[in-house]
C-alpha cells in the first residue's frame, strides 16, 4: 500500500481553509425568536441558576458541563518539537478537541495557558473546574507535568487526566496483554524493560505494576542508563520510585534474556543485537515518534518469533492514543465521574484487548483494505473500529460505578450502550471505507483541466495521499507555472502531464473518434478540433483507451455541457440509462438526490431506472438502499397531472421485483421523518428514506444547492451511474478537496 506524503503547504492549508483553524461553536437551541432569547438569556436563564445555586449538580442537567472537556497545555512538550509555547501548541490542541469529537461525541475546548509556572497553571486549571466535566492535560513537559496532574486530582472534583502519561500506558497495557497471551506467559512472571523515564514511559511502568507486573522484573533506563538504587545522577523522585537492586547499568545489558521492551525514548536507540539477545518470543514496543527505537523490519530480521508493535499508523499494531482517550472521558462523563482511577484505565485496556480477540467486522477490514484476525500483527484493535464507541465506554463506566468514582451511576447498561451507538455518525465510516478502497485500487486517474489551480491541488494530494497515479492534461509549461505559484513547485515532478496536441496516440483517438461520429454530421476537421483541442474530449478518449482508470472533469464547465462532449466518446445519455445522484452529507446521515445530471423531465420508466441506478451507488457506499419518490402529493393527495409520474414509477418497480425498498409518492418530510411515515401504516419503508428520486433534474438542483447554501450540507457528486467507465463530473464551484473527493469515487468505481 502506497504510503501517504504530506507537504507544508498543504498542512498549512488545511488548517487556513475554508476558515482558519479547526472547528467552531454551534447553538443546540433555536435563537431566532424575542421568546428564544428571552429563555436562552434573561430573564429566563434565571431559573436553572437557581436551581444549580441551590442544587450544584443540577448543572450537569441545565448546562453542557456533562460533555465538556478542557484540553489544556502550556506548550513545553509540543509534540517532538519541544517547547514551543503556549501559543504554537493551539494548532495541536484544537487537533486533540475536534478527535474527542470526532471519536466519542465528545464536546472540547481547547486552553492554552502562558506559564511555565506549575502553581500558576494549576491555579488557573482549579479556577476553571466548575466549567467543565473533565481535564484532558496535554504536552507538558516532565516532571512538572506529574507535580501538575498529581495536584489537580486532589483538588479538583472531576476527571484530571495527563494523557501523554496515561493515554499511551493504556493503549500499551491493552497490546501486552494481547501479546502475553500469543507467547503463552504472565504478567507477573515477564521481564520488562523500559527505555525513557519521561511522562509516558513512568506512567507505562506504573499502570503494569498495578496490573500485577512485579517491581524487581522491570528495570527503567533512561539517557543515562539503568535507573538503580543508588545511582544520583539525573534522578526524581519519579524515577527513584522505579529504581531496583542490580548490578546492570546499560540497555544492552538489561535487554539480555527480557520478555518484554517498552521504548519511549529516541530513534535507533535500540540495536538488532539487543533484540537477539531477547527471550523467546520476545514483545517489542518501540513507540517513539515518529520514528521508532528499531523498525518491525529490522527486529523481525533477527528474531522471527518477535511481537512488534510502534506508535506508526503504517505498520502493524499501532499503539494510538486515540484508542484511549475519548472513550474513558465518554464512560466517565456518562456517570458524572469525580476522577479517572487505575480501575478505569485497567478495563480499558482490557476491553480494548478483548475487542482486537474477537472477529473482526467486514467493514473494518475493507477500510483497512485487509482482513484484519487476532495474532501477532493484530493485538490492538484499529482506530476506525465502529465497536469502541459502545464497548471502551460501558467498560469505563462499569469501572467508576464499582470503585465509588460515580456521582450519577447507569442503572441500564443495555439502554446505555443503544445510546452509543447512536452517536456514531455513519458518515464518517463510508467516507473512511471509500478512501481505503480507492488507496488499494491503485487507480490511474485523469485529471482534465490541468489549467485549474484546483485541480492541480487535486491531483496533486491524490497522489500524495496514495491513491494512486494523476495524470494531469495540460501544457507542461502552464502546470508548471501554476504549480509553482501555489508553492507546489516539487510537484511537477510527480504527477504526469500530457499535453493533448503533442500526444503520440492522437491519431489513434481521432480515428476511434471518426467512427463513432461520422454519421452524426460531424467530418474529421471536426473530428481533430474535438481530439486535439478540447481537453474533456481528449480525457474521455484517454479512458476510453484504456490509458487511465478513471476520469475527473467539468471543474471549469457547465456539468451540461461536459456532459455532452464525454457523450461524443461514451453513451452517457439519459437514452442509455445513464443517471446523476448527489449523496448530501448532514449532521450524520446521508441522503441522495437523483436525477441532478442528465434527465431534465424523465418519465415514470426513466424514473424507475434513476431508482435502480441510485441504489447501486448507495451500495457501493456501504448504505441499504431506501427509496421515495417525491413530490408535493402524498400517496394521491392532492391529486396532480404533475405528480402522476411520481405515482406510477412505485408501479413499474413492482413489476421489476427490484431488490430494495422503495414507496411513492410523498413529501420529502413523510419520506425522511418516521413519525411523520406512521400516519400512513401501510408504506413500505422500514425507515427513513435514503435516496430521494425528485421529478426533474431542476427540482434536484434546487433541493441540493438549497441544502448545501442555508444548513451546510457537504454535497459529493453528481455521480454519474450507468456508464461503462468511471466518469465523475465536478460542478464549477467545488474545491480542490471536492474535486479529490470525486476522484476517490471515480477509483472506486461508485456509479
Amino acid at each position: 500500500m502506497a504510503k501517504m506524503k504530506i507537504t507544508r503547504e498543504e498542512a498549512l492549508a488545511f488548517h487556513l481553509e475554508p476558515t482558519p483553524g479547526k472547528f467552531e461553536i454551534t447553538a443546540t437551541v433555536p435563537m431566532t425568536t424575542q421568546r428564544d432569547l428571552s429563555l436562552a438569556y434573561s430573564p429566563g436563564v434565571a431559573v436553572p441558576c437557581e436551581e444549580i445555586a441551590a442544587n450544584p449538580e443540577t448543572a450537569y442537567d441545565y448546562t453542557n458541563k456533562g460533555n465538556l472537556v478542557a484540553v489544556i497545555s502550556n506548550g513545553t512538550a509540543v509534540l517532538g518539537l519541544g517547547n514551543l509555547g503556549a501559543v504554537a501548541s493551539k494548532p495541536v490542541m484544537e487537533g486533540k478537541a475536534v478527535l474527542f469529537k470526532r471519536f466519542a461525541d465528545v464536546n472540547s475546548i481547547d486552553i492554552e495557558l502562558d506559564t511555565e509556572d506549575p502553581e500558576a497553571f494549576i491555579n488557573a486549571v482549579k479556577l476553571m473546574g466548575p466549567t467543565f466535566g473533565g481535564i484532558n492535560l496535554e504536552d507538558i513537559k516532565a516532571p512538572e507535568c506529574f507535580i501538575i496532574e498529581q495536584q489537580l486530582k486532589e483538588i479538583m472534583d472531576i476527571p484530571v487526566f495527563h494523557d501523554d502519561q496515561h493515554g499511551t500506558a493504556v493503549i500499551c497495557a491493552a497490546g501486552l496483554i494481547n501479546a502475553l497471551h500469543i507467547s503463552g506467559k504472565k504478567i507477573e512472571d515477564v521481564k520488562i524493560v523500559l527505555n525513557g523515564a519521561g511522562a509516558a514511559g513512568i506512567a507505562c511502568i506504573e499502570l503494569l505494576k498495578s496490573m500485577g507486573a512485579r517491581h524487581d522484573n522491570c528495570i527503567v533506563c533512561d539517557t543515562k542508563g539503568v535507573i538503580y538504587q543508588g545511582r544520583t545522577e539525573g534522578m526524581n523522585q519519579w524515577k527513584s520510585a522505579h529504581a531496583v537492586k542490580t548490578d546492570l547499568r546499560e540497555l544492552g545489558e538489561a535487554m539480555k534474556d527480557a520478555d518484554v521492551f517498552l521504548g519511549v525514548s529516541v530513534k535507533g536507540a535500540v540495536t538488532e543485537d539487543m533484540i537477539a539477545s531477547m527471550a523467546d518470543n520476545p514483545v517489542i514496543f518501540a513507540m517513539a515518534n515518529p520514528d521508532p527505537e528499531i523498525t518491525p523490519e529490522e527486529a523481525h530480521a533477527v528474531r522471527a518469533d518477535a511481537i512488534v508493535a510502534t506508535g506508526r499508523s503504517d505498520y502493524p499494531n499501532q499503539v494510538n492514543n486515540v484508542l484511549g482517550f475519548p472513550y474513558l472521558f465518554r464512560g466517565a462523563l456518562d456517570v458524572h465521574a469525580r476522577a479517572i482511577n487505575d480501575e478505569m484505565k485497567i478495563a480499558c485496556a482490557q476491553a480494548l484487548a478483548s475487542l482486537a480477540r474477537e472477529d473482526v467486522p467486514d467493514e473494518v477490514a475493507m477500510a483497512y483494505g485487509q482482513k484484519l484476525s487476532f495474532g501477532r500483527d493484530y493485538i490492538i484493535p484499529t482506530p476506525f473500529d465502529p465497536r469502541l464507541i459502545y464497548t471502551i465506554p460501558p467498560a469505563v463506566a462499569r469501572a467508576c460505578m464499582d470503585t465509588g468514582a460515580a456521582r450519577r451511576p447507569i442503572v441500564d447498561m443495555e439502554a446505555y450502550e443503544v445510546s452509543l451507538k447512536a452517536r456514531m455518525d455513519p458518515t464518517a465510516s463510508i467516507l473512511r471505507s471509500i478512501n481505503a478502497r480507492a488507496r488499494n485500487a491503485q487507480a490511474r486517474m485523469i485529471f482534465a483541466e490541468g489549467d485549474d489551480i484546483r485541480v492541480l491541488r487535486a491531483a496533486v494530494q491524490y497522489q500524495r495521499t496514495g491513491f494512486g497515479k494523476a495524470i494531469v492534461i495540460g501544457r507542461d509549461e502552464d502546470v508548471k507555472a501554476k504549480l509553482e505559484a501555489a508553492g507546489l513547485g516539487d510537484a511537477v515532478r510527480e504527477i504526469e502531464v500530457t499535453n493533448a496536441a503533442k500526444s503520440a496516440r492522437l491519431e489513434e483517438y481521432k480515428e476511434f473518434l471518426y467512427q463513432r461520429l461520422q454519421r452524426k454530421g460531424f467530418d474529421r476537421h471536426d473530428v481533430h478540433r474535438l481530439a486535439a483541442r478540447d481537453r474533456h474530449v481528449f480525457s474521455a478518449l484517454m479512458l476510453a483507451h484504456g490509458h487511465g482508470d478513471g476520469l475527473v472533469t467539468g471543474a471549469t464547465r457547465k456539468s451540461a455541457h461536459v456532459l455532452q462532449l464525454i457523450n461524443h466518446v461514451f453513451d452517457a445519455g439519459a437514452e442509455h440509462g445513464a443517471a446523476g445522484i448527489t449523496a448530501l452529507l448532514h449532521k450524520g446521515r446521508i441522503v441522495m438526490i437523483a436525477d441532478t445530471l442528465v434527465h431534465e423531465w424523465p418519465d415514470e420508466e426513466d424514473l424507475a431506472n434513476i431508482a435502480e441506478r441510485a441504489a447501486g451507488v448507495a451500495r457501493h457506499l456501504g448504505l441499504e438502499p431506501r427509496v421515495a419518490f417525491v413530490s408535493f402529493s402524498t400517496f394521491g393527495y392532492p391529486r396532480s397531472e404533475r405528480a402522476e409520474k411520481m405515482h406510477q414509477a412505485p408501479k413499474v418497480l413492482e413489476k421489476r421485483g427490484v431488490d430494495f425498498e422503495f414507496e411513492g409518492e410523498m413529501t420529502v418530510d413523510v419520506a425522511l421523518n418516521v413519525t411523520a411515515q406512521e400516519t400512513y401504516p401501510f408504506q413500505r419503508l422500514s425507515g427513513p428514506a435514503n435516496i430521494l428520486v425528485v421529478p426533474a433534474r431542476h427540482s434536484a438542483s434546487i433541493s441540493v444547492k438549497l441544502m448545501q447554501e442555508m444548513a451546510g450540507a457537504t454535497v459529493i457528486g453528481p455521480i454519474l451511474s450507468g456508464v461503462d467507465k468511471s466518469i465523475q463530473i465536478c460542478s464549477s464551484n467545488f474545491t480542490a478537496n471536492d474535486i479529490l473527493n470525486m476522484a476517490v469515487l471515480a477509483a472506486c468505481k461508485v456509479g
